[in-house]
């Protein structure tokens, strides 16, 4: 039998909101066009299990249709310090029409967005989609699988897809890596860019101490993560 507390001082209201965006890393995708020139685009939807990755992107933009046909991108994640780059990002779009999705959120067709938002390309080690090397994470990735969002209501309906991308080579600013540790990214001087609700934050300091951090790093090496 079900026991419920009925009063408490929190109070819980049924909302519909637009957006679920309570708060993800933003990362900067870069991927090469069909004529050789690059891509960049900055999404929110993204996670790490091992050395492999979920986006969320588009089903209709540029930077999908570019890692579908290529099978391969770079996703580099900006730090607070790249904010300002980031968001001469937005509203921009590498497509030519411009998608009448994204026409009446007001984007434009850019071309050459690392030019817009004055960030430099680099090249990558195995992959051919370009670095930022203004951000301190590079992780060069390469094309396993494509899931539909909303399938099951109709293929017309499909207005997002998330991606599995295998993660092949890591590169990371001497600024971000732990001291004791090459190999390891240091928390305390890692301030990724995070995108809450259509609005820029950073990382506040930490609340409480992890009993996670005991485990060592080393026992979630996956084949993935030798192979890189």
């Amino acid at each position: 039998m079900k026991c419920f507390v009925k009063k408490h001082k929190h109070m819980h209201q049924v909302s519909n909101p637009s957006i679920l965006y309570f708060g993800t890393p933003v990362v900067l995708v870069g991927t090469t066009n069909s004529d050789n020139t690059f891509n960049l685009a900055p999404i929110s939807s993204a996670f790490w299990l091992g050395y492999r990755c979920m986006i969320g992107i588009a089903a209709h933009s540029k930077t999908t249709e570019n890692i579908l046909r290529t099978r391969e991108c770079v996703l580099n994640l900006p730090s607070v310090n790249q904010a300002e780059a980031v968001d001469k990002l937005a509203l921009l779009t590498g497509s030519n029409p411009v998608p009448a999705g994204k026409v009446a959120k007001g984007y434009v067709h850019e071309p050459d967005k690392f030019s817009r938002a004055k960030l430099t390309p680099g090249e990558s080690e195995i992959v051919k989609a370009p670095r930022v090397l203004e951000c301190p994470v590079h992780l060069e990735a390469q094309f396993v699988g494509i899931h539909p969002f909303a399938a099951e209501t109709g293929i017309e309906n499909i207005r997002s897809v998330t991606m599995e991308l295998k993660i092949v080579r890591v590169h990371l600013d001497d600024s971000i890596l732990s001291d004791q540790n090459r190999d390891h990214v240091d928390p305390e001087k890692w301030k990724p860019l995070i995108m809450s609700f259509q609005q820029f934050y950073g990382l506040g300091s930490r609340v409480h101490s992890s009993k996670l951090a005991s485990v060592p790093q080393k026992l979630y090496r996956t084949p993935d993560t030798e192979r890189a």
